[in-house]
This record gives C-alpha cells, structure tokens and sequence, in this order.
C-alpha cells in the first residue's frame, strides 16, 4: 500500500564537501515537500563539527558520494551517526576508495576481472616482476578511477615495471595481466537497472580507451552479457546507483575494470538518481521514474552539448492503445531472441535497496592502506578469479603488530622528537607511508617537514632497526 500523502518523510540532507565537485543538487528531488538541508564537510579536524551539525538538524538521510581522500574518516562518522542512513551506505562505496578495493569486491563475489597482483612489501614485487609474464598494466590503486587514463600504464618488460613504481611511487604496488580488449563500456544503473550504457573505443594502434586521450563513444547495441555483468555487480554492491567500466576482450570474455557510486553523468541521469531515492524513501508516495531500456540509444543521438543541458526528461510506460508508442512497437535481437524493447524492462527491472543493518567491509579489517595494524612487512594474500592455477603466492615475511601507540613511542625515543612532534609526523604520514620510509630510508619526511634534518633521519632509522630487531 502507498504511503499517504500526510505520512511523515524522512528529514533529507545533501552531503557536500570543499573542494569537491557536487553530484546532486536539490533540484535533483524535484517536488520533495519538505526542506533539504545541506551539510558541508571543511576536512582537516572537522569530524566532530560535522556530527553535531547533522544531529542538530535533525537528519535521517544524507545522501552524497565520499571521495578516496575522506572514506576512512567517513566511516567514522558514520558509526557515530548510528541512526542516519548515508546513502549510498559506506558499504557500497567501498569500491570509492581504491583499486585494491574493488579487486577486493570482485574477488568476495566472483566477478570477472583481469588477473590482478598487490603488493606492499617492494623487495617481493620487485622478484615477481622479474620473472613474470608481459605486458603488465600498472595503475595508481589509490582514487576509485582511472583519472582519465593519466595514471594507468602498459609495460612491456621487468626493467620498465621496476623503473616506473621506482619513479611514480604507487603504493601499494598494484599491477594487472594486459588484456586485449576490443573495447570497454561503461554502464550506469539505478536500482540495479541500466540507465545508460556506451562504448569506448581505443584510437587505431592505441589501447587507452578514456575520451581525453583521443578515445571515441558511441551508444549503440550494448551486448547482453555487458548489461548482466553490471547488473550483478551492482546487487553485489547493494547500490542505489552505481557504474562499471566494463572490458569487452578479444577473446570474448568480459571484465571489471572499475566500479564506483561516484561517476560523472548527464544532470537528465542525476534527476532520475534524485527521483528513484524519492520513491525509495517514501513507500510509493512518490512515482518511480520510468527509464526504458536503451533509451540510451536515442537519447545518444543528441549532441552532448544539449544533452548537458537537458532536465527531467521523461518516458511514458508502453500502452498498447497508445498509437506509435517507439518503445512499445521497437523489436530487437537480444541475447537469444528478438524482444519488444518494453519486455525488457521487465527483465530488467528497478529494484527497492533497503538500508543496510549492518557494516560489510569494517575498517579494522579491509583497510589495508592506512592504519590497518598488520604494516606492509606482510604482503597481502593475492588470490585470482579467473584461473586459480595462476594465482601469485605471496613470499611470506614476518608479521608486526604495530598501532599508532606504538608508532609514536618510536618517533619519540628519538632525541629532539617529543609528543607535538611526533603526531605532526603521523598527520602527515599514514603508518604504511611511515613503515615504507623506514624500510627505503627514504628522504619523504625531510622532503615535506621543514624541521625533520637528516640527523633526525639517521636517528629514526637506527631506532626502527632497533625496533625490529627485538620482535
């Protein structure tokens, strides 16, 4: 039964960030009755500012993407506001974060992706990337995307592998098997169902397929077996919406390249975003937006400038007394047989995502990055979905259990390095950054803070050797 139109709706807030480009607006929730609020996060020491501001008004839902940068903080935050669903949950944005973190969600739920190899210990990636098999594609695994391709590179021999983590510093170290592909297709859903699908296509003789980089776009005829893929990816991730990049391979098979809650889009694909959570969260009272399947099709053939400018379009459902309904009278091959486009609306429906009750991917374990206690002393388990038997061992090292306690007692043991000191070191440095510095003797701490000397360096080091040496 529908919720009447007197029934309480929950009080909505739109979750903004400095500095960051804002996915929704409230004209995205057009025709919502109650007030919106809006809540900025300034970073820096700004979590309990932040909290206070959303209890203060009283929000039941805020909805709003999290960056890499502040997914571990809004974790935090998101525990402190037990009674606040965040949506998307912190769950579903976990593939924001990270590379390793979407491998890592590939991997729980079987989804396809090239076989991929992560390591935090150098010494174990450096004898691995002597030995193995190329080309490799090495890519920067912090940052949910490919940041137009700038940060995704192909190599073709161990001395150019080894030359460029030795140069660009990507940590942790994070590599893939190079996989021909024909082309890859991002597919954007909402409640689980294809909004929007295109392809992207390498220029000739080129394999980046990203549009800054000269790659071309085109919409027509997104195989099937693309669409299920996102479809089960995005029910994986329990998503009120979500997008995958999809590789399309040249032996036929199709692969997870990336998947995130935070994508860029059309503002047409942000209002029926806005209109699906109306109708989500208010049992009906409000109408589900109809967005037939390959709409996408049709709409693609406006020139994007006018599409960037297009708002709250719209689609009637197919009625068979309707004369020329397109979408009712269209019929086309898909999968194994020929379909009217409106039956397969019903294959694919827009489904209702509940709130979650409960956390999936909790920090203490799955963030590897930061300040997960186990360093990088241990390399990470690599495991692969596609052919186990070519799954990489990792090497196994000794294990040191070292919290931020810890951390600071050995910053301080060295002399002209007390309290205030040491805890600048750590805003700085996260502890796998500081552990890789240690064990590189790297100059990063002299590089950015003005008062680190190298005697200081010196010292620090001796003090970790020494720190080691007594486990």
């Amino acid at each position: 039964m529908a919720k009447s139109k007197e029934s309480k709706l929950p009080k909505l807030g739109l979750l903004y960030m400095d500095y960051v480009l804002r996915f929704f607006d409230k004209s995205n929730f057009k025709g919502w009755p109650d007030k919106i609020e809006i809540v900025t996060y300034h970073w820096k020491n700004d979590k309990a500012r932040f909290i206070r501001e959303v209890k203060r008004k009283k929000i039941d839902v805020l909805v709003g993407n999290i960056p890499a940068t502040a997914y571990e903080t809004f974790r935090e935050i998101a525990r402190e506001l037990p009674n606040v669903r965040f949506m998307p949950s912190m769950d579903t944005q976990f593939s924001n974060k990270s590379k390793e973190n979407v491998t890592r969600f590939a991997w729980k739920y079987d989804l396809p992706i090239p076989k991929t190899y992560i390591y935090y210990k150098k010494d174990n990636a450096t004898k691995f990337l002597k030995k193995c098999d190329y080309p490799k594609i090495i890519k920067k695994s912090y940052g949910p995307s490919n940041y137009g391709g700038y940060f995704v590179h192909k190599v073709d021999s161990p001395k150019e592998a080894i030359s460029l983590f030795k140069e660009k510093k990507y940590y942790p170290q994070y590599f893939q098997d190079f996989v021909p592909m024909e082309a890859d297709i991002r597919v954007m859903l909402i409640g689980h169902k294809p909004v929007c699908a295109f392809w992207r296509r390498a220029p000739e003789g080129e394999w980046l397929t990203n549009t800054s980089q000269g790659g071309s776009m085109d919409y027509m005829d997104v195989p099937k077996n693309v669409l299920d893929l996102a479809v089960k990816t995005s029910k994986a991730a329990k998503a009120e919406y979500w997008a995958c990049d999809i590789a399309y391979g040249k032996d036929g098979k199709v692969r997870i390249l990336e998947c995130a809650t935070a994508f860029a889009a059309f503002p047409y694909i942000r209002d029926w975003i806005g209109q699906y959570i109306m109708w989500n969260l208010s049992d009906g009272r409000f109408n589900m937006p109809h967005m037939p399947m390959f709409n996408w099709e049709e709409l693609g053939k406006i020139n994007p400038d006018l599409l960037r400018t297009m708002r709250n379009i719209t689609f009637g459902k197919y009625n068979p007394s309707y004369d020329g309904a397109y979408f009712g009278n269209k019929k086309r091959v898909y999968g194994d047989a020929k379909k009217y486009i409106h039956e397969l609306d019903e294959e694919y429906q827009v489904l209702n995502i509940q709130a979650r009750d409960s956390e999936e991917w909790p920090s203490e374990k799955w963030n590897y990055q930061d300040n997960y206690k186990t360093t990088k002393l241990r390399d990470i388990p690599t495991t692969d979905i596609i052919s186990d038997d070519e799954s990489v061992d990792s090497p196994q090292a000794k294990t040191i259990e070292l919290d931020k306690q810890e951390m600071i007692k050995i910053l301080k043991s060295v002399k002209g390095i007390g309290n205030k000191k040491a805890k600048e070191i750590l805003n700085q440095f996260s502890m796998v950054e500081l552990v890789d510095i240690f064990e590189t003797k790297s100059k990063k701490i002299r590089d950015e803070i003005t008062w680190f000397n190298k005697d200081l360096s010196k010292k620090l080091n001796s003090e970790w050797k020494n720190f080691k040496s007594k486990i």
